[in-house]
């Protein structure tokens, strides 16, 4: 018979689990929200006008409910993982939507799990495994598929390119925030994006870029969206997560977030799903899995809870 203590230590285990899965619900809505929002704005500026309100209402909160201010290799931490997860990563990410669709990109941010766990074998916080060089192939042969096809649609090859690089940051950005010491998930997301939104305006000023508001409504719904649901609530669960788990295996939820973005994009944008994307995001699934989820023998040693 299980004790009170048993069922609520059970329940408190199943919390990280519900916030990966919420996070990935809230998360993949995100590209399409950008979208919306770069066809108004300029791709700098509108990524600034997204993460300076979020990260002041969670600095806001953070004083509100009393939480320490990161100092020293905590801060350094906290502005390493925002100038890469919400500065260099989103600088790429807003730039190549304005032309690559939210549904292709998301397939090409599938590849981030694989990235995640390559840096984490190179910063030696997991170990090399023959079977991630498998994926890593696999997951490449899948993204050349899907390469070939948006060229042929005239998507400019620098467009993709960039969003192959905004997964670089986030894969590294999470690999970092692991290797520093732990913050509160609020604080290290109020200095992470506070120092992202610093560095797209920067960025945005370099580019002689217009600061303007959007003038639609569909677009302030999705700003409203991407400020509130998308960066303050989505990232403290991912960053919750990521107190719990691996880089590695919080970065699975790359490979589910095409499943909720390509849905979503086919009902909002009309997004066609041909069968040369689909069976690209197969391959480079496929690759995903066998590269950073599947460990050969696992059976034989200590599970890692989920």
């Amino acid at each position: 018979m299980e004790t009170e203590g048993s069922i609520t230590k059970s329940r408190a285990a199943n919390w990280p689990l519900a916030a990966f899965l919420f996070s990935v619900l809230f998360i993949g809505f995100n590209a399409i929200g950008v979208r919306y929002v770069i066809a108004e704005l300029p791709p700098f500026w509108a990524a600034a006008l997204r993460f300076a309100p979020a990260g002041a209402i969670l600095f806001i909160l953070m004083l509100l409910l009393r939480l320490p201010i990161p100092r020293g290799k905590s801060l350094l931490g906290a502005v390493l993982y925002g100038a890469l997860n919400f500065g260099a990563s989103y600088a790429f990410l807003y730039q190549g939507l304005e032309k690559v669709k939210p549904g292709m990109t998301q397939v090409i941010l599938a590849l981030v799990p694989l990235f995640t766990l390559l840096f984490a074998i190179l910063h030696k916080q997991e170990h090399f495994r023959w079977n991630a060089l498998l994926g890593a192939l696999l997951a490449l042969a899948g993204v050349a598929i899907v390469f070939r096809e948006q060229i042929q649609e005239n998507v400019p090859v620098i467009s993709l390119i960039e969003v192959i690089l905004g997964s670089l940051c986030i894969a590294e950005s999470s690999v970092i925030a692991k290797s520093f010491p732990k913050n509160h998930p609020i604080s290290t997301n109020a200095i992470g994006m506070i120092t992202g939104a610093i560095i797209l305006m920067a960025m945005s000023l370099i580019w002689k870029e217009a600061w303007f508001l959007p003038k639609s409504s569909a677009s302030w719904f999705a700003l409203a969206y991407l400020i509130l649901i998308g960066s303050c609530v989505a990232f403290i669960l991912f960053l919750f997560v990521l107190k719990q788990w691996s880089a590695s295996i919080n970065s699975y939820q790359f490979v589910l977030l095409p499943f909720v973005t390509v849905t979503a994009s086919a009902w909002l944008t009309h997004e066609k799903l041909s069968p040369v994307l689909l069976s690209g995001a197969a391959l480079v699934l496929l690759g995903v899995y066998f590269g950073a989820i599947f460990t050969p023998g696992k059976y034989k040693r200590k599970a890692v809870p989920l």
